[in-house]
């Protein structure tokens, strides 16, 4: 080799080096031959250094030249920028810039990248005007760096006018818009713009996909969400790990529980990730049992549960009001994981739902940082309790620090100060949010103003606030105010409204019993037919509603006329004392229980046998 003279030579040799070693070898044979000043050799021996994790040597033979050309500076550049180093990379193209070394395609890609992972939008448009200002303003691979750019800074409305500037589209153009409109929160504009892209004949990979997948899961389109995932698999794209977790997610989000499930045992690899949005997904459609199943059998296969999925496990504890289940994870939160908001306010809203607001009172008081989502937890808390005051002094206390209320914070308030019956602070406080916060009510707002104000007897006044909606009220609203006709004896408004109830056509059993019942009240016996002929026919049956009781962190549900529980008898013997014993205190009593005389004491009295068996067990 130490007769090497032809430069063509060279590209042989670049390509046997394999190994540091070599290259320096190579290295010494150009500076020997003098083939070190040939075209951009040198060049290529500084991104060989780069590619072999030497940066050292790269930039100390970079540092050496005496002159530096385009080609030199785009080698190291991207030897940083493969290392990760943003700060090098920006700092060696303002450098170049100095020098009065023309960048080209490559420097402004490269660049552009850098101003992405340090999200330096100022810098970044700094680039793109000199790339615009050096004729690469069309260039597909600096514009879709540049609309990535935006994109990750969140302004899409820039990075909208960047793309429909843009004379080519390429798939990493559309890619890029199109999940970054999701990010972003634009999962419709997302699902257009893919419309869009397939109109113009360009075929979506599978980032492409994620994002649709994504995006089906924040509009609740399961439809297009099937649509997306049969297009994937007709057309062989690799469904990694990521993609599958991603529909895993998209149909429990939709409530494909069957679907999610389908795909998740299906799928080769399964990691955490995928292991929290299955469990999640059983969580957020109220399936407890099945969510908390899932994270054991997560734990057998040698997982370790991450925030995700214990955030899912305090919800269905929530759900079913398994405290001493709660307790423990609680404990196990605090002992593996930084306490942070979200597994906080997940703690909170456990404790508050299973039964213990004071638990729930005590830890919130100990968080270091609160965000609105946990002042809101802490004040629905109160409020489905029935302290209502206590909520409103937790609202002023949020208000006090700053924290700027939202539509969820006054739904939680107006529902808190509607259980407790505070008529004039309700009426105080949603004019206030229209007023003074400019929030808009929606149907939860208006439906929690007329429950006050119809449980107060109010009715009229509930009445006009229903007329002065803008959208057309919903079920819950025209219940809301048939309750408090029934119960203030309102029957002119009460009439109007039942028939408004019957028009939406509701599917709940409880809603046709207080429409009947209100025309019985009002001795429209007819009516009272005609509504429970309507369920006959719908074939509507009553779901039977249940207690259940946590002992030695076992739940036990208790049923109507359910005579299967393995302590029955002795249920029954303990009601039956306790029947006699208050028989015998008092006579009012006597008379009120004779009526039952005839039937099973524990049918009469099903909601209290979750107290006897508690006394029991103790």
């Amino acid at each position: 080799m130490c007769f090497l003279k032809n430069p063509k030579q060279l590209k042989a040799l670049f390509l046997a080096a394999k190994d540091k070693r070599t290259l320096i070898k190579i290295h010494a044979l150009m500076i020997k031959t003098n083939l070190s000043a040939y075209g951009n050799s040198v060049g290529r021996i500084i991104a060989l250094y780069g590619g072999k994790n030497d940066i050292v040597s790269a930039r100390k033979l970079f540092e050496e030249l005496p002159l530096r050309g385009v080609d030199t500076y785009n080698s190291i550049i991207i030897a940083y920028s493969r290392k990760e180093s943003p700060f090098e990379v920006l700092g060696l193209y303002n450098q170049m810039i100095k020098e009065d070394v023309r960048p080209d395609s490559s420097t402004f890609t490269v660049a552009l990248k850098a101003c992405v992972s340090l999200m330096d939008l100022k810098m970044g448009e700094e680039i793109w005007r000199k790339a615009v200002e050096l004729g690469y303003g069309n260039d597909v691979f600096v514009g879709s760096s540049m609309l990535n750019l935006y994109v990750k800074c969140g302004k899409m409305n820039e990075a909208m006018v960047a793309f429909e500037k843009m004379q080519r589209k390429d798939l990493v153009c559309w890619s890029s818009m199109i999940n970054g409109l999701v990010f972003n929160g634009q999962p419709r504009e997302a699902v257009d713009a893919y419309k869009r892209m397939k109109k113009e004949g360009i075929d979506g990979d599978e980032v492409v996909m994620m994002g649709l997948i994504q995006a089906c899961a924040d509009l609740g389109d399961s439809r297009f969400g099937l649509s997306v995932h049969g297009y994937s698999i007709r057309r062989h794209l690799n469904l990694d790990v990521k993609v599958q977790t991603s529909l895993v997610d998209m149909y429990a989000k939709t409530g494909h529980l069957d679907l999610a499930s389908h795909v998740f045992k299906n799928m080769s690899r399964i990691n955490i990730v995928t292991w929290g949005a299955l469990i999640s997904g059983f969580a957020q459609n109220g399936l407890a049992g099945s969510t908390l199943e899932l994270l054991m059998e997560m734990q057998s296969c040698g997982f370790e549960p991450d925030s995700v999925s214990l955030v899912s496990a305090l919800l269905a504890c929530a759900q079913i009001g398994f405290l001493k289940l709660g307790k423990s994870i609680h404990g196990y939160t605090v002992r593996r994981f930084d306490f942070n908001l979200v597994l906080g306010t997940s703690v909170i809203d456990m404790y508050s739902k299973c039964g213990v607001p004071s638990c729930a009172r005590a830890l919130f008081d100990q968080m270091q940082s609160r965000d609105l989502i946990s002042w809101n937890v802490i004040i629905a808390s109160y409020g489905i309790h029935g302290h209502g005051e206590e909520a409103l002094s937790l609202f002023l206390q949020m208000i006090e620090t700053m924290v700027k209320p939202d539509h969820s914070t006054f739904a939680s308030l107006l529902s808190a100060l509607s259980h407790s019956g505070l008529v004039e602070e309700g009426r105080y406080w949603f004019d206030l949010m229209v007023s003074k916060y400019k929030i808009q009510p929606t149907e939860k707002h208006y439906a929690c103003m007329v429950d006050l104000l119809a449980r107060a007897g109010e009715v009229e006044e509930a009445l006009k606030i229903v007329d002065s909606m803008s959208t057309e009220p919903g079920l819950a609203v025209w219940v809301a105010l048939l309750s408090g006709c029934h119960n203030h004896k309102k029957f002119s408004i009460g009439e109007k409204v039942a028939k408004k109830v019957l028009k939406l056509n509701p599917d709940d059993l409880g809603i046709h019993a207080l429409v009947s019942n209100f025309f019985a009240m009002e001795q429209k016996w007819e009516e009272v037919a005609g509504v429970r002929k309507t369920m006959r026919k719908s074939g509507m049956k009553k779901v039977p509603g249940y207690s259940v009781v946590e002992v030695n962190g076992e739940l036990h549900a208790f049923i109507m006329e359910d005579k299967s529980h393995n302590q029955y008898e002795d249920i029954v013997y303990v009601l039956k004392k306790l029947y006699l014993e208050m028989r015998a205190i008092s006579s009012w009593l006597q008379g009120h229980m004779e009526e039952h005389e005839e039937h099973d004491p524990l049918s009469t009295a099903a909601q209290y046998a979750p107290t006897y068996y508690l006394k029991i067990r103790l």
